[in-house]
């Protein structure tokens, strides 16, 4: 290990103080993370108990009485069905798990109850998987196996002081020794869902919403998390065309937009043929980060399926609607890997005027009137009486350029009511971030009886791609807008890109004032902002190759790793043929390592075992651990003079063992002579009994070789 662990004898502790005060800080370590998960009341008490039996152990005070372990046992029942309504489940069960093994401390009195403990903390390691997969969750509990091995490994040592180091340098010797079978197993064994439906991260993060209100986004791009990663198996487009469609929002209230209800999903047919891809597409695949939203943010647009993930051993395919949307069966609280094509140059729905593009251009009575009223002198003007929704759109547009409206993640408060929010940003304030910009320009191309709506999303990725991956984060996310045109269908017009275009064409996030803290922390302590760049990028290299390698690894890419090794035309069955014969194999290997570790033992001891079985073979009784001068004395006690050769043999060998100058060049000859008067003993003890039996039957018998 390196550094030795510090020893508790120190300060006059006891052996079994020792090692229970090092189990109970394993268990602590083991269970903390947990403490996010269970209700307070658990939280509080774990800890308690743990340091009661503690101080149990410090004063060598007697364990309670059984009827307060039951009254503990009956209050964590109790508390746990008052929380969750049940015991069963994965939140009640490891809330149980957690203060059953606190109060099973409480009666450490034998060997048989740590054992219980040791076994019980074995499976609440595995219960942290059910919440997480990460990195950081792994190597806890890597420290946690480690630890309860040492604990494992000092119980079987009952006699005098062993310092915490020896065993854990044992403990982790185990550890190793089991990794290349754990590596085999998780790389051969068959994923057979869903018997590899292990739950991945469960805890969604902050993400995009379907309802929208004015600062919204600007709240959500304060978050540098990762929403996903990229790669694109053709070259990357423009950066302006990476546009990741999420909820699409069209009804308005005055104060908050929304979706459109639907009863149900569209057929899949009539929202693809609806999109006109123009140009050749691009094939990208996705990793997608848990979500709190059923919609999937692909690349616009994306047409090409079937969508489809195992998940927790069920699969689900994605539906299509004809807002270009993409929508799984729930909500992706998983992370997910698919793949897609995209054409990022595209037409979509329909071309001529439909009855349900009156949806589109509802505005809530007695909202924002100053706007409305600007929208109406907009169309008066002479210009402008017979355009087109195109050439209205593009004189929204250059109002926007050229009366000094500003991008900012801070346009402060507004003061006056939600339902005039879009008037006050419109014709006072005229700063915002992009949701005031893509709401304001729906409200006025509505006020103009043009159908549009408000898209969210994500725009652009980090332009310098990190182990192969192109980036989105949170502070990509991004509001836009889409009107209608005649003869075109649907348009997406960015209004952000009007006042500020490096935030669509370089994606040139704005920096968030979090961003800037980091900076100045980083500065004060002299490291320059590229370092700590770097060093974020190097840990979401290992975080992305965590996930692409162990937590994504599925059916398939263990068949192309198969397949990569030789093995054509794979199935689950033969895949566990294959592993049938791997652990033959391995079973084989253990056996020729344990002959092997047989003959490696001292010579000297495998020897003296040899001539102790044959003196038991002739009736002498030794114990194991007789040396050569003890087996002469016994043989002659047992043959009297008939053994002199034998027992002088004996003792010439003690000699040259625990005598000086004795080497290998003269011992081990001695052992042959010590065998060949074994022989002569045997042989003269065989000649002397045949002799009596001729005697006593008064003739001569021929003698057996």
């Amino acid at each position: 290990m390196g550094l030795r662990l510090a020893s508790l004898s120190t300060f006059n502790v006891s052996r079994d103080a020792r090692d229970t005060l090092f189990l109970l800080a394993v268990l602590a370590w083991t269970a903390a993370p947990h403490l996010a998960h269970v209700p307070l009341w658990c939280a509080i008490l774990t800890p308690l108990i743990l340091l009661w039996r503690a101080r149990m152990a410090l004063h060598a005070d007697p364990t309670p009485k059984r009827w307060v372990l039951f009254s503990g046992l009956v209050l964590g029942f109790t508390l746990t069905l008052w929380s969750y309504k049940t015991v069963l489940g994965k939140e009640a069960g490891v809330s149980m798990l957690v203060i059953l093994i606190s109060l099973k401390t409480l009666e450490l009195r034998t060997r048989r109850d740590t054992f219980v403990v040791f076994y019980i903390g074995f499976f609440l390691v595995l219960t942290h998987f059910l919440f997480s997969q990460s990195i950081l969750v792994g190597l806890a509990m890597l420290v946690s196996v480690w630890g309860l091995l040492t604990s494992l490994v000092l119980s079987h040592m009952p006699v005098g002081y062993p310092a915490l180091g020896h065993a854990a340098r044992l403990a982790g010797q185990i550890t190793a020794l089991g990794i290349p079978l754990m590596v085999l197993m998780f790389v051969f064994f068959p994923r057979i869902a869903p018997l590899w439906g292990v739950p991945q991260n469960s805890v969604f993060q902050t993400g995009l919403s379907d309802r929208l209100r004015m600062g919204t986004v600007s709240e959500l791009v304060q978050s540098s998390e990762i929403v996903m990663r990229l790669k694109f198996f053709d070259p990357l487009p423009d950066l302006s065309s990476l546009y990741f469609r999420g909820p699409v929002l069209s009804q308005f209230d005055g104060r908050e937009w929304s979706p459109l209800p639907r009863p149900s999903f569209a057929p899949e047919d009539t929202p693809r043929a609806l999109v006109r891809p123009v140009g050749m597409g691009v094939r990208y695949e996705m990793t997608l980060e848990p979500q709190r939203l059923h919609e999937i943010p692909m690349l616009e647009a994306s047409v090409s399926g079937p969508l489809q993930e195992s998940i927790s051993g069920r699969l689900w395919e994605a539906k299509f609607l004809d807002d270009l949307r993409w929508v799984a069966p729930f909500a992706l609280t998983e992370r997910v890997r698919l793949r897609s094509e995209a054409h990022t140059n595209f037409e979509h729905g329909p071309r001529e005027a439909v009855l349900g593009l009156q949806d589109y251009v509802t505005l809530p009575p007695n909202s924002n009137p100053g706007t409305l009223a600007w929208a109406a002198a907009l169309r008066r003007r002479p210009e402008l009486l017979d355009a087109d929704n195109q050439t209205l759109a593009q004189a929204v547009l250059q109002h926007i350029q050229t009366e000094n409206f500003l991008y900012t993640l801070s346009p402060g408060l507004y003061e006056n009511s939600d339902l005039n929010a879009v008037d006050e940003f419109w014709l006072k304030k005229k700063a915002g971030f992009c949701e005031h910009f893509a709401t304001a320009f729906v409200v006025v191309m509505r006020a103009l009886d043009i159908p549009a709506r408000v898209v969210t999303g994500y725009q652009g990725v980090d332009p310098v791609p990190v182990d192969g991956y192109y980036i989105v984060r949170q502070n990509a996310a991004h509001a836009w807008a889409e009107f209608w045109q005649s003869g075109r269908g649907w348009v997406r017009v960015d209004p952000t890109a009007a006042v500020a275009p490096e935030r669509i064409t370089r994606s040139a996030i704005l920096p968030t004032p979090r961003s800037l803290a980091v900076a100045q922390l980083g500065q004060a302590f002299g490291v320059q902002l590229e370092l700590l760049t770097q060093l974020r990028n190097s840990w979401e290299t290992l975080n992305n190759r965590w996930n692409q390698w162990v937590l994504n690894y599925s059916q398939e890419d263990q068949f192309q790793l198969l397949q990569r090794l030789g093995f054509e035309k794979l199935h689950w069955k033969k895949i566990a043929k294959i592993c049938v014969f791997t652990f033959l194999g391995l079973g084989v290997l253990a056996l020729l390592h344990k002959l092997w570790s047989h003959f490696r033992a001292d010579p000297w001891a495998r020897k003296m075992a040899g001539v102790r079985r044959t003196l038991r073979s002739m009736g002498v009784s030794i114990a194991d651990h007789d040396p050569p001068l003890t087996l002469a004395h016994k043989t002659q006690l047992a043959f009297k003079e008939a053994a002199a050769n034998l027992v002088g043999a004996l003792r010439a060998l003690d000699e040259l063992r625990y005598g000086q100058g004795a080497s290998a060049r003269t011992l081990w000859p001695q052992f042959h002579t010590v065998r060949q008067q074994a022989r002569q003993l045997q042989k003269n003890r065989r000649q002397q009994h045949h002799n009596r039996i001729s005697k006593a039957m008064g003739g001569d018998f021929p003698n057996r070789p």
